[in-house]
């Protein structure tokens, strides 16, 4: 007797295996799809950045007329030199202190894209500059763009650039670019072709971005 009872347990365990078997589902594996490797575009070429000129007076250039349109060229991107009558560090009227990069007289106009005359009382050691007149002179036969700020327009007018100009200028200097030829504006800021002149500090703003502007259209 025991021996058919586990003759039947043994049947019926086989018997409930094959139907477990039976029962589980087959799973396939899911291929995984194959990684796509995408190549990276190749980095657009930049425009090459414009080069912007600035001259200061070795003493008491105008801290504003300098730092504002600095400060907005570099935002623009474009790349900014200082050159002075020395490389030591210049003094601003209001305590700024400025490095210079090249001296006045190593500057090569053909190297920049604009050139700016920074104002402040100091910024007289030019206006009778023979090297600041080379510079204001070839800047015009290039049709590069050329700007001078405060009293800095009385440079230019000395090497006799801004004759038949439209130009504006500090109040005190109205009569020496006049007497230049210049066509005075009483306003802050004045674009006559590729020369722009403004009138003061509070035109430091006004001043740069039309410097932007015209190297934009350039």
């Amino acid at each position: 007797m025991k021996r058919v009872v586990l003759i039947l347990l043994a049947i019926s365990l086989i018997m409930g295996c094959r139907a477990a078997e039976k029962g589980e589902k087959k799973v396939t594996p899911k291929r995984e799809k194959p990684s796509v490797v995408e190549e990276e575009a190749p980095p657009k070429p930049t425009p090459e950045a414009k080069k912007i000129l600035m001259i200061i007076a070795h003493k008491d250039f105008r801290d504003e007329e300098y730092k504002q349109p600095r400060d907005l060229f570099e935002e623009e991107g474009f790349d900014v030199t200082v050159a002075s009558s020395s490389l030591e560090e210049a003094k601003g009227m209001l305590g700024m202190e400025v490095k210079p990069d090249i001296l006045l007289d190593q500057v090569n106009v053909e190297d920049y894209d604009a050139i700016v005359f920074v104002g402040g009382s100091g910024a007289s050691e030019y206006w009778d500059n023979s090297t600041a007149h080379t510079i204001a002179q070839k800047a015009v036969e290039a049709n590069k763009i050329l700007a001078a700020i405060c009293i800095a327009p009385v440079t230019l007018a000395n090497a006799g650039v801004l004759s038949g100009k439209k130009a504006t200028v500090y109040s005190s200097r109205i009569g020496e670019i006049q007497a230049k030829g210049a066509k005075y504006e009483e306003t802050d800021v004045i674009r006559d072709g590729n020369i722009i002149t403004a009138s003061g500090p509070q035109a430091s703003r006004a001043f740069a971005r039309a410097i932007v502007e015209a190297l934009k259209e350039s």
